[in-house]
């Protein structure tokens, strides 16, 4: 791959990262379907590990199947594609406790931000399951990438 095409790469990765960051905000701060009110708003939190996802589990039939899996199996969607990107956007960032770290400092900043601006909550919970999702994405990103240069090798050798 010549420099130019790895440029044009290069750029394409940040604006889809800026896309993802742009989608994400909304649906982490704005979009009513995740459950973000502007009335009454109060601070939320739990900082006891897996209370909320043992409940989610406990009254899955009570809360219903969407609920369930939009907290559950979106929390750890929704950081898949963090985990794919920063490997792209940084060869310092190939590495996988590297991606694991930088997930996890940005689902606390998000956090954080819910807390403070008391859209959503603070939840531990949704921490792990963001962290399991960028190792998720990361993986994505290793097994491509070694699918690649299988193909290069083989290419090469031929």
């Amino acid at each position: 791959m010549n420099n130019r095409t790895r440029k044009v790469l290069r750029i394409l990765a940040w604006v889809l990262f800026g896309i993802y960051l742009i989608l994400l905000s909304y649906f982490l701060f704005f979009a009513e379907i995740t459950g973000r009110t502007y009335t009454g708003r109060t601070y939320h939190y739990n900082l006891v590990p897996l209370k909320e996802i043992g409940r989610f589990l406990k009254y899955r039939r009570t809360l219903g199947t969407f609920a369930v899996f939009a907290n559950l199996a979106g929390n750890v969607i929704a950081f898949v594609p963090y985990g794919m990107l920063i490997p792209l956007l940084s060869h310092r960032s190939r590495n996988f406790w590297r991606v694991l770290l930088y997930t996890m400092e940005f689902s606390l900043l998000v956090e954080i931000i819910q807390l403070v601006s008391k859209v959503g909550s603070f939840d531990v919970d949704d921490l792990i399951l963001n962290t399991i999702g960028g190792a998720v994405g990361y993986f994505c990103f290793w097994l491509a990438d070694r699918i690649r240069n299988h193909l290069r090798r083989k290419k090469n050798d031929t």
